[in-house]
């Protein structure tokens, strides 16, 4: 009997204990950032994105030009994969692939914003067979044409080094590498090798940053500056 009321009250303090990391995590936390950084101003930089709750997140760090089809097939042509929207389908199967420690190539990635709009597209590459590592990048299309009358797409392109809990909010996550500017360069580098490259220059992007946080208070060092790559337009 004594046993029995003792497993039932330890049953009962686990679920509370639950609720209550659930809603610090997920609900608490990120609006308290929230109200901070909408206390402190809005930021200056123009070429940063933010997470849903206004936190600032990943800096815009490279460019393409071209149209949806010359983005893609660059990308499949140089090995990346088209992640997967958000949906109850992908939530299951990122769970198995963390039990199971197995890739999930396609798996989706978080919402952040740009100018107040989700990501248009992501990429990514994952890295053996673990679905903890992976190279991934967020596209936003934006108005501005290219020399060539193309579209112009912004990115954020970073580089996941393993899962853990959130440095502001203790929601799971992925954690980012904290030299952006190595993804960058390996993005730009691996469309290249595939020959889907016209040209490159360097455009000024957020400006030298030596000591970033995202929006799941990862650090990150940058030269601030955007590869902008004009793509080969696909047949």
């Amino acid at each position: 009997m004594l046993r029995g009321k003792l497993h039932r009250q330890a049953t009962l303090w686990f679920i509370a204990l639950c609720v209550s990391y659930l809603a610090l995590a997920y609900f608490a936390a990120p609006e308290f950032w929230s109200l901070r950084f909408l206390r402190d101003g809005p930021r200056p930089e123009t070429l940063l994105t933010t997470t849903e709750q206004g936190i600032p997140g990943d800096p815009i760090n490279v460019g393409l030009v071209g149209t949806e089809q010359d983005v893609t097939a660059a990308f499949v042509a140089a090995g990346w994969d088209r992640a997967d929207k958000l949906s109850v389908r992908s939530a299951v199967e990122i769970g198995e692939s963390v039990l199971l420690d197995r890739p999930y190539v396609d798996a989706p990635v978080s919402t952040l914003l740009f100018n107040g709009r989700r990501q248009d597209l992501a990429f990514e590459k994952p890295v053996g067979d673990s679905p903890d590592t992976r190279h991934h990048v967020r596209l936003w299309l934006t108005f501005t044409p290219g020399r060539d009358g193309r579209p112009t797409w912004y990115g954020a392109a970073s580089f996941d080094r393993g899962v853990g809990v959130s440095h502001d909010t203790g929601a799971i996550t992925h954690h980012i590498a904290p030299d952006i500017d190595a993804e960058r360069d390996s993005l730009i580098g691996d469309l290249t090798s595939a020959g889907r490259i016209v040209e490159v220059k360097t455009i000024p992007g957020i400006g030298l940053t030596k000591a970033g946080r995202n929006g799941e208070g990862d650090p990150y060092f940058t030269d601030g500056k955007v590869l902008m790559a004009v793509l080969v337009p696909d047949k």
